[in-house]
């Protein structure tokens, strides 16, 4: 982890204000994980004609924008909001600004369901906002110690803004085209915000976790890795102009290139560490994911995109969210970075989500079948991070420090 730059403003010694609103990952880990489990309910009601609700921009579209633009944006920007202050040493957003801006969250989810109820331009406006807004507060700390080094991440939220416009765009035009590209484009910069965290954190992760020697990193391979993930971000996004081959071959170097290097951070070593094995195996998605995104290039027969983007989704972001959260709210709440059994199901709740929601049609013929299936795996692991950590995230760290 990156050390808090000396000389930069000494954070305060006292707990203050309401301890959901103390720091950015507590009420955004909550009300994001929640979230997921009630937005995906509604999708599979909807799925089975049980509801036919009034989404913004329609079903498919509410379902793809609210589960990559409003579950997985509030968690990076809960991670990214509180990371940010451990890096630079700046407070972090907190008290009435870190409501406000949860309420802003909260109003685009609100909008967005009941989206008869207001004009679209606003809705679409309000939603716009939350992106930009979390890009800001993080430059602020970031500039204010001129930490440059973490100032890619603001860049990178700016550009999942961009694709949330595109979103709302393609919601206006009823493009369902551009909804696609839109998506896929959002899919692969989370797939490289994800990288980026990953190779700072899991190799020191495992040999705390499992108290072996620490990987050292090769550079080479580091750079390789982040190159090869932008070039796909490119190849992803411009695919539609591009040569199927030129595309295939780019995923295909970057599935290679990450493959080795999560390999290199040993699995085998980690098996009896839940926090640990779990961040593994969501990375291990990753290089399988970016496999099957080349196949889809190559024979849509043979693999579909859905498959891809999917192994992406809810093998790596799913699984990869639930061990980051769960790990971070422990250690920003200063308790003992273990834990029990029950969070271990967890774990393997949403690896089974991932692997029926892209396997199970190879052995289950009902697709709808399918996704409920997926879908009482993912509420399982994530409603047991919610019981479990509900009472964690409200209140304050044990140790009696702020935060």
């Amino acid at each position: 982890m990156i050390k808090p730059v000396v000389g930069a403003p000494i954070l305060e010694n006292t707990p203050v204000g309401v301890p959901l609103f103390r720091l950015a990952f507590r009420p955004l880990f909550l009300l994001g994980a929640l979230f997921s489990i009630v937005s995906l309910i509604l999708w599979s009601a909807t799925l089975t004609g049980l509801i036919q609700p009034a989404f913004y921009g329609g079903p498919l579209w509410w379902h793809v924008h609210e589960m990559l633009f409003g579950f997985v944006t509030a968690i990076v920007a809960g991670f990214l909001l509180t990371a940010v202050q451990t890096w630079t040493g700046v407070p972090g957003i907190r008290g009435a600004w870190l409501a406000a801006l949860v309420v802003l969250w909260l109003a685009a989810r609100l909008g967005l369901l009941f989206s008869d109820a207001f004009a679209p331009w606003l809705v679409a406006l309000v939603d716009l906002l939350f992106l930009p807004a979390v890009a800001g507060v993080m430059a602020r700390s970031v500039v204010r110690v001129r930490q440059w080094r973490n100032i890619l991440f603001v860049p990178v939220l700016l550009l999942m803004a961009c694709a949330n416009a595109v979103m709302h765009w393609s919601a206006a035009e009823a493009d369902a085209g551009l909804l696609s590209r839109a998506a896929e484009a959002m899919v692969l910069l989370v797939t490289l915000l994800m990288t980026i965290v990953a190779g700072r954190v899991v190799p020191m992760f495992t040999a705390n976790g499992t108290g072996t020697e620490r990987v050292a990193a090769l550079p080479w391979l580091e750079r390789a890795c982040l190159v090869s993930m932008v070039m796909a971000l490119l190849a992803g996004t411009m695919s539609a102009w591009l040569p199927s081959g030129l595309v295939a071959a780019v995923f295909i170097l970057a599935a290679i290139l990450h493959g080795l290097r999560v390999l290199r951070w040993r699995l085998w070593v980690t098996l009896r560490t839940p926090l640990v094995w779990s961040l593994h195996l969501s990375y291990w998605s990753i290089p399988l994911g970016l496999s099957l995104f080349a196949l889809s290039n190559l024979s849509a027969e043979t693999v579909t995109r859905s498959q891809a983007l999917h192994t992406l989704t809810v093998g790596g972001m799913g699984l990869m969210i639930l061990a980051m959260i769960s790990r971070v709210s422990l250690g920003h709440t200063g308790r003992p970075i273990i834990v029990g059994r029950l969070v271990a199901v967890a774990f393997l709740s949403v690896l089974a989500a991932f692997l029926l929601r892209v396997f199970g049609l190879y052995l289950i013929s009902d697709f709808t079948h399918v996704v409920l299936a997926s879908v009482a795996c993912w509420s399982l692991g994530y409603g047991i991070f919610v019981l479990r950590y509900l009472p964690i995230l409200t209140a304050g760290r044990i140790d009696g420090r702020p935060g």
